[in-house]
């Protein structure tokens, strides 16, 4: 009897799947490895509070590698370590292989650097019973009552009457006042709290206190926006006027922080899709391909991917051709044989809220990047359903090299959904699946995820490039 129970456990290790934590499976190296590497996320996480900040300073990290910039016509050979950055937003870092492109293609990992905040409106200055607000619209998917009463920074661009860009970010030093967005007192909240959570705080009420000083002349209507408008001329150079040509967020003032006595999460803003952004960065910035690879990190994916900077502006195809040319390849041939890593955050499984979860197919925290072959809603709507085989590439790929991954589905079937950059790289007639780290909060403030999520996504896009 012992013996067949015996011979029954060996076979139920051997068929059954069973998702791993990597905390447990880890060697004790690896350990240090995977908190070692989580310092210089959160540190990239605090100097990238927008995407201009964030391609700012993987341009920075790029460089140090001793990558140069490329533009369109550059000539291009084996070994080159390029980036190619659009507008100020994104930038695509990339190394050139040795394998003949045309017959190998790229190996492309994509993923965004924009996340949900509170955009500032182009004629916002105001004031009334004692503050000076700036009125917003907020950005990407948020549930909009999180974004009150907590401390925010303003952060981004204004270009002045005569041309000249101003960038600055206030709110994230010691010594730096924050900003702050009002919320009802539960005194005199009966009827809020009644309402539906998506009214509790409407778009229009997300208005920014930025001052409450009036200004020293009593001959002057508007006293408080007068001063608030004298400092910014003081430090910036700035009228009102200039807000018309400003690109201003309030984002979440909060650092990025060690959470639980284990130090093992990490809650900061911006994880969504920075914490698959910083991996692809990092990999393609320290390990050597065979093949061509590239880093896309993108914008505008909260908000569909339009525009010039997100993944559905021609420009990033072009550079893709531009690469191929520069190399004697047949772009069309280089296409069909490329294969890419959608690289989106997907939601962790949260005890808290199972019942929007379906257990079985969902990612759990400290298992591993996770893997969605599909996302969209309803039916798969929207979605790139990635194929059989292509799935079963990159399964063999992290096998052999040792990676912890899962799969997800983002909650139970009719219940939400979402989507990615991946059906527009497949539009390329580009092999694409997504891949990315597990999230608890999306979209909030402060997003909660592993260290080992986080390491295990950067050892999965080591494997890819392989």
């Amino acid at each position: 009897m012992a013996k067949k129970e015996s011979s029954g456990k060996a076979l139920s290790e051997r068929l059954c799947y069973k998702k791993t934590n990597y905390f447990e499976s880890a060697t004790e190296i690896e350990k240090r490895e995977i908190f070692a590497y989580a310092e210089g996320y959160k540190a990239f996480l605090d100097a990238a509070k927008t995407e201009r900040e964030a391609c700012e300073t993987a341009v920075k990290l790029a460089r140090e590698a001793g990558f140069t910039e490329y533009r369109f016509g550059d000539k291009l050979s084996s070994g080159d370590k390029r980036y190619f950055v659009n507008r100020g937003k994104s930038v695509v870092v990339f190394r050139v292989g040795t394998e003949d492109i045309e017959e190998d293609g790229m190996r492309i990992i994509a993923s965004h650097i924009d996340a949900p905040r509170i955009d500032i409106k182009q004629n916002p200055l105001y004031e009334d019973a004692g503050m000076a607000f700036l009125k917003t619209h907020y950005y990407g998917g948020i549930k909009k009552y999180q974004w009150t009463a907590i401390p925010l920074a303003l952060h981004g661009v204004v270009v002045l009457k005569d041309g000249k860009k101003v960038s600055f970010a206030i709110g994230e030093e010691d010594s730096d006042p924050v900003f702050y967005i009002n919320d009802l007192l539960p005194h005199l909240g009966a009827d809020q709290m009644a309402g539906k959570a998506g009214k509790i705080i409407e778009g229009e009420q997300l208005n920014v206190v930025v001052g409450g000083m009036p200004y020293a002349d009593e001959d002057v209507s508007d006293r408080i926006k007068l001063t608030v408008l004298s400092v910014l001329h003081e430090k910036y150079g700035m009228c009102e006027e200039d807000f018309l040509s400003a690109e201003l967020s309030a984002v979440p003032a909060f650092k990025a922080r060690d959470i639980g006595l284990d130090r093992a999460f990490i809650g900061a803003y911006g994880h969504d899709d920075r914490v698959c952004a910083y991996p692809a960065l990092t990999a393609v910035l320290e390990a050597e391909s065979r093949h061509t690879v590239l880093a896309m990190l993108v914008d505008k994916e909260e908000i569909g991917s339009e525009g010039t900077t997100g993944i559905q502006c021609k420009v990033y195809e072009d550079l893709m051709e531009e690469i191929s040319l520069a190399l004697g390849a047949n772009f069309r041939k280089v296409r069909s044989r490329s294969k890419c890593l959608s690289s989106d955050v997907t939601a962790a499984y949260d005890p808290n809220f199972a019942g929007v979860y379906e257990k079985m197919n969902s990612a759990m925290l400290s298992c591993g990047t996770a893997m969605c072959k599909f996302t969209g809603s309803r039916g798969k709507s929207g979605s790139n359903d990635a194929n059989a085989e292509f799935v079963g590439e990159v399964r063999k790929a992290f096998a052999e090299n040792g990676v912890v991954w899962q799969t997800a589905e983002l909650g139970k079937v009719d219940v939400g959904g979402g989507g990615t950059v991946a059906k527009f790289v497949a539009n390329l007639n580009i092999d694409t699946v997504d891949l990315g780290v597990p999230v608890i909060s999306m979209h909030a403030p402060w997003e909660l995820i592993s260290k080992a999520d986080l390491y295990s996504n950067y050892r999965a896009f080591l494997a890819f490039m392989k």
